[in-house]
Parts: structure tokens; sequence; C-alpha cells
């Protein structure tokens, strides 16, 4: 913890002084005798209570004069700060696999969901873009801090299913040069090109959070030169492979949504679909990100969570005076409270 104004903390020493005064008062208290011609019968009228009652509600407020001494010199916190210009771009895998019941209730009804988590966790200046890719890609928001708008597009994504194939590399390039539109300064000598940026794990400026469950099959790009471009760029790449590894498509319960069924594969066909871990782990070794292997909704609910509230932040501080003055108010409400359950009274 840090403080704006360190030199009010002297007001603490105000602190000492009331205790003290406090003391001696109940030493002035304790030279003058009780007259009463029965000493008894008054105890047995008031009631005998614990001794350490007494010391309850002066300590109580002590405490709450102490957080108001503390509150003056504006405490601040050391934690992540959303990061001005911070950009995230949420890539999710749209291939027909993604309509297996392997991960409740569908594998993309599960990413659809995990989305909504990402954005309820994220700064709301954050700028989120969103693409979906099968066979092909396409940018289905560009980065903006219209949350609002992204959650929509997401639950949306079902639109863009098909059987095309699933084309990471080609993903990863367009959400690369997505985040170097959004984030990067464009060169000095007007080349148009932008700088490389420096990332420091959640911290950079640019992440990219691609979702697949499949292998690359389609596309001009491997996933090797995709992440080759996201590292030049200095953009991390956080990956998620969703599914398991023996999750199979029945085709007979989606074929009339997409036509014939894939050649090779009969109307009554179970297609495996098993996630490919392995590649999606190098591309997040390669540029800095984090790899996780997500095969039921639950790890993929809390990976999002956990992402969306750390990407797009930066060390930073934050003042929580407001925070100090509460628990002051509070202490002092205790402090009346207990003085008055806990005071001796006369029926």
């Amino acid at each position: 913890m840090s403080f704006g104004q360190p030199l009010l903390l002297l007001t603490l020493l105000v602190i000492p002084m009331v205790a003290g005064l406090y003391w001696l008062s109940q030493r002035r208290r304790a030279r003058y005798a009780v007259t009463f011609t029965n000493v008894d019968v008054l105890a047995s009228v008031v009631g005998r209570a614990p001794r350490w009652r007494r010391y309850v509600a002066p300590l109580v407020f002590l405490l709450a004069l102490a957080a108001l001494c503390v509150a003056t010199a504006r405490p601040a916190v050391s934690k992540l700060v959303a990061s001005q210009k911070a950009t995230v771009i949420l890539v999710v895998d749209v291939s027909g696999s993604m309509q297996a019941t392997d991960v409740h209730p569908t594998r993309l009804g599960a990413a659809e969901h995990a989305v909504q988590i990402f954005l309820d966790h994220a700064p709301k200046q954050l700028r989120i873009g969103l693409v979906a890719f099968s066979g092909e890609v396409s940018v289905v928001t560009p980065p903006t801090t219209d949350h609002h708008l992204v959650s929509q597009a997401a639950a949306s994504l079902g639109e863009f299913l098909d059987f095309r194939g699933t084309a990471i590399g080609d993903a990863l390039s367009v959400a690369v040069q997505l985040a170097r539109q959004a984030v990067g300064p464009t060169n000095p000598a007007g080349s148009g090109t932008t700088i490389a940026f420096h990332p420091k794990g959640p911290q950079s400026p640019a992440s990219i959070l691609l979702l697949s469950d499949g292998k690359q099959n389609r596309g001009i790009l491997t996933p090797e030169q995709g992440a080759a471009q996201a590292k030049a760029a200095g953009i991390p790449v956080y990956t998620v492979a969703l599914g398991t590894p023996n999750g199979v498509l029945n085709f007979r319960d989606i074929g009339g949504q997409f036509g014939s069924p894939p050649p090779g594969f009969g109307g009554d066909a179970q297609i495996p679909v098993p996630p490919d871990p392995a590649t999606l782990h190098a591309v997040a070794s390669t540029t800095g990100g984090k790899f996780t292997e997500a095969r039921d909704a639950k790890t993929l609910n809390d990976a999002y969570t956990s992402l969306g509230s750390r990407l797009g932040r930066k060390p930073g501080k934050s003042e929580v005076t407001n925070e100090v003055v509460l628990v002051a108010a509070l202490l002092l409400i205790g402090a009346g409270g207990v003085s008055a359950l806990w005071a001796p009274r006369l029926p």
C-alpha cells in the first residue's frame, strides 16, 4: 500500500493521545467512593457483566479513528488497472464440429457463453473485437468499447457455422491485423506499417484469445505462420482447445442444416472431431501467451473469467480512500451499537 499524502499519517498520533485520556478518565473515576447503603443490593439491581465488555466500545472507536486518519493520507493499493487503448481480439472456431455435444450444451453454445463471461469481467474501456472462422475468416465486429454490440454478435455465432474446414493460421493473421490497426502507432517514416509491441504477458496492449476445437485442414497460412506474425507484432495469443479426444459429430442430427454429408461419410455417420491441443499449445508458447485445454464447460468458463479479469490491464495504483472511510463509518456504528447494548442500566 502507498499513500498520496504520507505526512498525514502523523494524525495517527492522535490514537495514543485518545487512549491515554481514556485511561486517565478511568483512573479518576476510581478515586471516588460509591456512596450506597448496601452495595450488594446495588450489584443485584445493576447486574454483573464481564469486565472485558467495558473496553470493547472504546477499542472499536479507536480503530474507527485510526481508519479515518489513514483515509486522510489517501491510501492506494497496487493492482492491475485498465490500460488505455488496450485491445483484445476474440477468435472463435465456427466449423461444423462445434455442433458436437461432448461439451454441454454444444461446443459452440459453451463458447458463446464463455464470450459473455469474458465481456462481464473485462474493463469497460477495453476494446474488443470478434472474429469467427471455419474454412474462411469473418470479422464479426471490429475492435470496439461497445461490449453490448460484441455480446449481441457473439450470441449469433451460430449463423457462421459451416463444414468448410478449419483455418487457424488465416484466423490468426486477420486477428493480428485488427490488433495492429487498433493499438499500434503508425510508423513515423510514413510507411503505414505499425511498430511492433513489446508484450509483458497479460499487460500487453494487444492480445488475441483463440478458441478452436479441431485441427487445421484449410487456409493459406499454417498455424505456425499465423503465430509467427503474432510474435513479430509482439501480440501474445492465448489459446483454448475445446472438446474431448473422443468427441464425435452425429451428422444425422445436423445434416439437414448443411445439405449433403462431407465426402466419404454416410448420412448416419459419426464423424470424429477431436481437438488439436498440441498445435494450440505451440501457438501460445511461440507468442508468449497461455494454453488451456477445456474438456468441459466449467474449465472453459474459468479460463475466460480469468482472462477477462487480466487482459487489457497493466500494473498501477488504485486509490481506496472511499473504502477506508466506509470501514471507519461501519466501525463507528459498531462502537455506538456495542456501547448502547452493553451499557449498564438501572430499572
